[in-house]
């Protein structure tokens, strides 16, 4: 079983590399947690740091969530094609979206691990999460406003796992209602700005 503590501690490092800290430092030589919302994810890097380094944080922190998934590969006690491996794989990927979350390379302050998870569903259920995608586009298009693409996306996201693109994997279920509690609770300050109004719309400088 040892195997498996290793692969979770790895998991949880994954999700632990600061991508946004520290491009922002190697390229601003900022803290990007001392500007804009104060958020170390996608979202503030795009709107403090620009368009190329936030596309460049949100690939890597997306990366971040579907390696730490595809370490489920590397051990051989469960099969990956079974309920317990699909367990073991949603494991590995919240445990990365908790390094994310709560990044040890970085004090513990870290961004709200939507990108992490993105990449975490990509690896687990890859069209459910491009539907979300989709409905996070066409929302953020229409109102330049990421926290209410992020929610929007999340919303659905149950739907698309459970009724659209059905898995037969009970644990996947659950894991996309857990999804949409996650996000909601670390998005709580963003719903205060949206039902006053006051959350801003993402204009990052060029």
């Amino acid at each position: 079983m040892y195997i498996i503590v290793i692969v979770i501690v790895a998991a949880y490092l994954f999700g632990s590399i600061p991508t946004a800290v520290w491009l922002g430092r190697a390229f601003k030589g900022i803290d990007l947690r001392e500007h804009g919302s104060g958020n170390a994810g996608a979202t503030n890097a795009f709107r403090v740091l620009g368009k190329t380094i936030g596309s460049v944080v949100l690939l890597l922190d997306m990366l971040k969530g579907y390696a730490a998934v595809s370490l489920a590969h590397v051990q051989s006690l469960w099969i990956l094609d079974s309920e317990e491996g699909m367990i073991l794989k949603i494991v590995l990927g919240l445990v990365a979206v908790a390094g994310h979350i709560f990044p040890v390379f970085a004090g513990f302050r870290g961004g709200k691990g939507v990108a992490t998870m993105a990449g975490v569903g990509l690896a687990l259920h890859p069209l459910a999460v491009l539907a979300a995608i989709g409905i996070y586009v066409l929302v953020f298009l229409l109102l330049k406003i990421s926290a209410l693409g992020s929610l929007s996306a999340v919303t659905t996201y149950p739907l698309w796992v459970i009724w659209v693109f059905p898995t037969p994997w009970l644990s996947m279920k659950l894991f996309s209602l857990l999804v949409f509690i996650l996000v909601l609770i670390t998005h709580r300050s963003n719903i205060r700005r949206l039902l006053k109004g006051e959350e801003k719309a993402l204009r990052p400088p060029s």
